[in-house]
């Protein structure tokens, strides 16, 4: 009697250690953390506020068949939504089967059904899944070898692993009916794959995103805005603010100190280091877009606001850049401004005239316009270079959305990127020797840059050459439409999506 009541305490016990888990008020954006399975070695997880890195450790002797042993750092979510981290193994591991990523779980049960996007310490990349409690679990294997860059999207029933070298584009592999409850835990999970073993990895950039639905109506509906500050070498990302409202378009100012962005058609100042926006005064003009722009030597904002004596056009006005009464510079709208020259006397713009959008300058004292393009394509974006030789722009004149330069007085056009995306909205660094740039799929109209998709913000020498992803985001139409680079050439300022659940 004794022995039967000592097999159902440990059974209990058993049990218990599959539904044990920790709260931590320090867990970034997750609930709390705890070991999944009969491990060994107990878990940790850490996170560092500043840098908005994890550090998981984790055991366990495998993730197979019907049962696992890991350690997950989670978050309770419902509906749609998309995963993305970095990650990287901490130090050379024992277990060449070592394995991290992330997970979609219905419960913390050690045999629940779960898909989850896994990269194994030998660089086998997989996306692995048990369809039903107790099932086998099985697995979809991609191309991609040793990625660090790891990205797991649910669409309904259909699940996307999404993964890339840092730099490079993503290779998605999927697979469809797998038919999770709609409430599921969600997270990072490290294992071991060796009982007597722990593992620790890296996780930075760690974004959690909550999609527009699907019958999201293109300025009318808006989902919440994250403020993200990017250092532009080793694309690291930290968010500097959150908001449940539209946010859009940030410059940066010369100072260094603040970020201009707009929203609801107000233009507000970001300070840096209290963390708090103010609005900036521009009297009559509460119908900004995400058109507004600072001259090179900090002084003054362009910005475009709709005006309600112009039939709602998009019209350019100039302002002191601590705000004031703005002084209208277009007479024509829609007005799109884009740039300054670097000496301050001209504005540069897409306008709408005949029916045809073209590249425009004017100068912000006599008000004359002058013409620089003239295609029956989409010319946008233009910006000139920090000693005014060139103006970079976008145009679809040879099909897709593909990045330009001309000579500044419009002459000399040359085509700088050839691939698949959509290329919008270059910007020049301070220093002259890079362009940043906006990307959308191919399957994104040309001369479109909607709202809430997954984008790339890419990177490439003004010279030319080969781009380089440098940001993998949920955004597109706000995210980076005027220049927002530091003035030390180092970061910039963007602005990515997300409902907040």
């Amino acid at each position: 009697m004794q022995s039967k009541n000592n097999i159902a305490l440990l059974l209990m016990i058993l049990v218990c250690v599959d539904q044990t888990f920790a709260k931590d008020s320090n867990l970034g954006g997750f609930d709390a953390h705890n070991d999944v399975g009969r491990v060994q070695r107990p878990g940790s997880v850490r996170y560092d506020t500043e840098s908005e890195q994890y550090l998981i450790e984790g055991s366990g002797t495998n993730m197979w068949f019907g049962q696992d042993e890991f350690h997950f750092l989670w978050k309770r979510l419902k509906g749609d939504f998309i995963l993305r981290a970095r990650v990287k193994f901490v130090g050379q591991g024992v277990e060449p089967h070592r394995k991290t990523g992330w997970m979609i779980r219905e419960t913390l049960d050690h045999n629940s059904a779960h898909v989850n996007a896994c990269v194994h310490g030998d660089g086998l990349t997989s996306l692995q899944f048990r369809r039903t409690k107790d099932g086998p679990t099985e697995e979809v294997k991609s191309t991609a070898t040793a990625p660090d860059v790891i990205q797991l999207e649910r669409r309904g029933g259909t699940c996307i692993m999404s993964t890339a070298t840092f730099g490079e584009t993503f290779a998605p592999v999927q697979m469809s009916d797998l038919q999770l409850k709609d409430e599921v835990y969600v997270g990072l999970y490290v294992c071991s794959h060796n009982p007597e073993v722990s593992e620790t990895v890296s996780f930075i950039n760690v974004r959690i995103t909550v999609p527009a639905t699907d019958d999201f109506r293109p300025y009318r509906d808006y989902i919440g805005s994250r403020l993200e500050i990017m250092d532009i070498e080793d694309g690291h990302r930290k968010v500097v603010y959150d908001s449940s409202r539209s946010i859009q378009a940030p410059n940066w100012t010369l100072d260094g100190k603040s970020l201009i962005y707009n929203s609801e058609g107000l233009l507000y100042r970001f300070d840096l280091a209290a963390k708090t926006p103010t609005v900036v005064y521009t009297d009559f003009a509460n119908r900004n877009n995400n058109d507004h722009v600072l001259s090179f030597d900090g002084r003054y904002l362009g910005i475009c606001h709709h005006s309600s004596e112009d039939d709602d056009n998009s019209i350019i006005y100039t302002l002191p850049v601590g705000g004031g009464r703005p002084q209208r510079v277009t007479k024509l709208g829609p007005s799109y401004l884009h740039g300054w020259s670097p000496d301050g006397k001209e504005l540069i713009y897409t306008g709408l005239r005949s029916g045809q959008y073209d590249i425009y300058r004017i100068s912000r004292f006599d008000r004359k316009e002058i013409q620089l393009t003239d295609t029956k394509a989409l010319d946008d974006g233009p910006e000139y270079t920090p000693d005014g030789k060139f103006i970079y722009f976008n145009s679809n004149r040879t099909g897709t959305m593909q990045i330009w330069r001309m000579n500044s007085d419009g002459t000399k056009p040359q085509q700088i990127t050839f691939d698949q995306y959509n290329d919008w909205f270059p910007h020049i660094s301070p220093d002259g020797r890079w362009i940043v740039f906006l990307s959308f799929a191919k399957e994104i109209d040309s001369a479109d840059h909607p709202f809430y998709k997954q984008v790339y913000l890419r990177l490439m020498p003004t010279a030319g050459g080969r781009p380089k992803v440098i940001g993998y985001v949920y955004g597109g139409q706000g995210t980076i439409n005027v220049p927002s680079w530091c003035p030390d050439s180092k970061r910039i300022a963007f602005v990515s999506n997300t409902g907040f659940d």
